[in-house]
């Protein structure tokens, strides 16, 4: 019956429980401050902002200061994941009952409320959470949002998402916000839910822009069923005025005193940053209705079957959820630390294989990183989802998993940057915005804060000198290095590395080296390393398992296309960095490293992680699986002792390998015959053909090297060479 009545809301009811909502109250920031770049801001003064957009008690007209009159507003933040208050604790037990209260409720709030105290009560019995609807995911798509007016196309209603942002150069194609054509209170931004929807709260920001400082103030909310008929929030007799934003980057949350049933909402700019103009972007909080008959909630619906904890985990909760692990697996896992962040907390690392803790000969080594930028929250979920998985599936028998794990030796390391992560986390998945948390504690981009060494090497060719001898870390290091990219170079150097990915998120790419362009003073530019034709496949093998990297019906991100090309891109050609982690594990180590970004949502709400899961499970056990993709083997002296630090060279390809401490190497090739050569120092040298297939797994390919001969020797060992093929003719 509860479900029946509320789909059958009519706008005489629904206009009747809009009468009855409480006193919340409104006020609109000053506009005489444009901090533009949250970068900028410390998390003091974050928190400051955060403090002062209580509400007031007040309806304010565009050009008055209402008076500071403060009320209560619900808590974002850590509430999401329902573990970090008393309170929150408490709210997460209602929610089971918040419907009955609900039906309750709601007879007696089709009558006006008798005081703002009677009407409070009320409003904390039926109080429930929702989570976004997915403008920023784009679970939302471009034919679900509508605008009054629009100031041009690239800022039309289709821009108004949260977190989206623009190209250094503004378009008629991508910038960062809807903007309204005029400047009035009759223009409003529409989400249209396709089904009854209970809305709970908006989230706004202003416009991304490096050149314009475009934020809304002020504005009211507005429902319908049909689109046609409009109900306003009331507060008593008046309408809500919601406070908007202080700036245009930090994102301000307002909660609805009541939930709200209907299948439109709108949002109704009242007033606006002086100098600017009417621009959002715009996040709903909204529950979708039971409906198993509708048909787009059925068309989009991703359910997992995997039985794995789908939550946001704090600092303490992902080291517990890694012992769990451990002790579900302690014959295939290890948990151990690389090192410390800026603030002292350890940088665990998981290993998993069939004999943890020791390098085996013959086994490659395979490496996921997450988190080198604290605020790009899915790739950290998503390793302690798949080393949850990879435990479950080893244990239920799994063949594909099984053979993962006692061929390969797999680390997963979570957690680069949680200094960073802690900042973004204490503020909540939709108000960390779109870069706080981003760096180290003190301030440092760890991904790119690697050695330059692409200069050294490019400059050792123009002069025609042997790079080898040049390319070294002390030499290139950046002026200021954090104690998280030190560690993150020591472990490199101690493990013998083959491949690797660190997952980034707030789009939905693949990357590969170079990330810097060769040419100076240029930003973007196509930069191919020697081994091209590999990473292309490699980042290929991730993308085109995801579901919606190659999607050619999937919405960009922000500003690129990726899609058509294949989800991939060389990282110079798309902005070019210098000293980036992919370019330093490339030139430095044996290791080909390349970048996954996830996902469009840097932080996703905990809701939408079983979808994102799915979204990229196959892809991280399929690029695991191209570890073995190529030639490996054993250089060996002639008494059969593996040679460390030889050097393995494909004829065609200049980029060199070394072997590991036990002489065997790994060489990753795409399928094809190659001449190959080993050699060390004080050895002779041997090459031979090597043949790679197009089935999964490496071929072996030994080596036996002599020691070294004078060159006497080795032309009286040319010329017996030469007799014998005469003599053999």
């Amino acid at each position: 019956m509860t479900r029946q009545r509320l789909s059958l809301l009519t706008p005489l009811a629904l206009l009747g429980l809009l009468m009855g909502l409480a006193d919340i109250s409104h006020g609109f920031a000053g506009e005489d401050e444009d901090y533009y770049m949250q970068e900028l801001l410390t998390r003091d003064q974050y928190n400051k902002v955060q403090m002062l957009e209580k509400p007031v008690a007040s309806i304010p007209d565009r050009h008055e200061h209402p008076s500071q009159n403060p009320a209560k507003k619900v808590p974002k933040g850590k509430a999401e994941s329902n573990r970090q208050t008393d309170k929150t604790t408490a709210d997460t037990k209602s929610v089971k009952t918040a419907n009955k209260k609900a039906e309750k409720n709601k007879k007696s709030s089709l009558k006006t409320a008798n005081s703002i105290s009677e009407e409070e009560r009320r409003y904390n019995s039926i109080k429930e959470e929702c989570p976004p609807m997915g403008l920023e995911t784009l679970k939302i798509d471009d034919f679900q949002l509508h605008a009054s007016t629009t100031k041009r196309y690239g800022l039309g209603a289709h821009r108004g998402r949260l977190n989206i942002q623009a190209g250094l150069y503004e378009d008629d194609l991508y910038d960062g916000a809807w903007c309204a054509g005029r400047d009035d209170p009759l223009q409003w931004f529409e989400v249209d839910a396709r089904r009854l929807t209970k809305f709970t709260g908006v989230i706004t920001q202003g416009r991304s822009s490096l050149w314009s400082s475009d934020w809304v103030t002020s504005y009211k909310v507005m429902v319908s069923n049909d689109s046609h008929t409009w109900i306003t929030l009331k507060n008593g007799s008046e309408d809500l005025i919601f406070r908007g934003n202080r700036e245009k980057e930090i994102p301000v949350q307002n909660i609805f005193p009541v939930p709200v049933v209907a299948r439109y909402i709108r949002v109704n700019p009242r007033s606006w940053f002086n100098s600017g103009n009417i621009c959002m972007r715009v996040e709903i909080l909204g529950c979708p209705m039971p409906d198993p008959n509708n048909y787009y909630h059925r068309r989009n619906e991703v359910i997992t079957t995997d039985d794995l904890d789908f939550r946001h985990h704090s600092y303490k909760e992902m080291r517990q959820l890694m012992k769990v692990v451990n002790e579900m697996c302690p014959n295939i896992t290890r948990i151990y630390n690389i090192g410390k962040s800026y603030s002292g907390l350890k940088l665990y690392a998981i290993e998993i294989s069939d004999n943890p803790g020791e390098h085996e000969v013959g086994e490659p080594e395979f490496r996921y990183t997450a988190g080198s930028h604290g605020n790009e929250v899915l790739g950290r979920e998503l390793l302690l989802l798949l080393m949850q998985f990879m435990c479950l599936e080893y244990l239920s028998g799994n063949q594909r998993i099984r053979h993962l794990v006692e061929e390969t030796r797999i680390h997963l390391l979570p957690s680069v940057n949680p200094d960073g992560y802690e900042k973004a986390f204490e503020v909540g998945s939709e108000l960390s915005g779109w870069s706080l948390g981003r760096w180290s504690n003190d301030g440092i981009d760890i991904h790119h804060n690697f050695p330059d060494l692409n200069s050294i090497l490019w400059e050792a060719e123009g002069q025609k000198v042997d790079p080898s001898k040049n390319v070294q870390p002390p030499c290139a290091y950046p002026r200021v290095v954090a104690v998280e990219t030190r560690a993150l170079i020591a472990w490199m150097e101690k493990m013998p590395f083959v491949l690797g990915g660190n997952l980034q998120g707030g789009e939905l790419v693949v990357t590969f080296p170079y990330d810097k362009t060769r040419s100076q003073w240029v930003t973007r530019e196509q930069t191919p390393t020697p081994d091209d034709h590999v990473f292309r496949w490699l980042a290929f093998s991730y993308a085109s398992t995801h579901r919606l990297m190659t999607d050619a019906n999937q919405r960009v991100c922000h500003t690129e296309d990726f899609a058509k090309e294949d989800g991939t891109i060389n990282g110079a050609s798309w902005h070019t960095a210098a000293g980036s982690m992919n370019d330093f594990s490339f030139l430095h180590t044996n290791c080909f490293e390349l970048s996954m970004y996830v996902g469009c949502d840097k932080f996703p709400h905990e809701s939408e992680l079983p979808e994102e899961w799915e979204n990229n499970r196959e892809s991280l056990l399929v690029f695991m699986e191209q570890v073995h993709r190529g030639i490996k083997g054993v250089v060996r002296d002639v008494q059969g002792r593996g040679i460390a630090n030889a050097i393995i060279s494909v004829e065609g390809i200049s980029h060199d390998i070394r072997t590991a401490a036990d002489g065997d190497y790994w060489r990753l090739l795409n399928p094809g015959e190659y001449r190959v050569t080993a050699r060390a120092e004080g050895y002779s040298f041997t090459s031979k053909k090597c043949e790679v297939g197009y089935e999964m797994g490496a071929t072996r390919c030994d080596f036996i090297i002599g020691p070294h001969q004078p060159v006497t020797n080795q032309r009286n060992n040319g010329k017996i060479q030469q007799a014998a093929h005469q003599t053999a003719r």
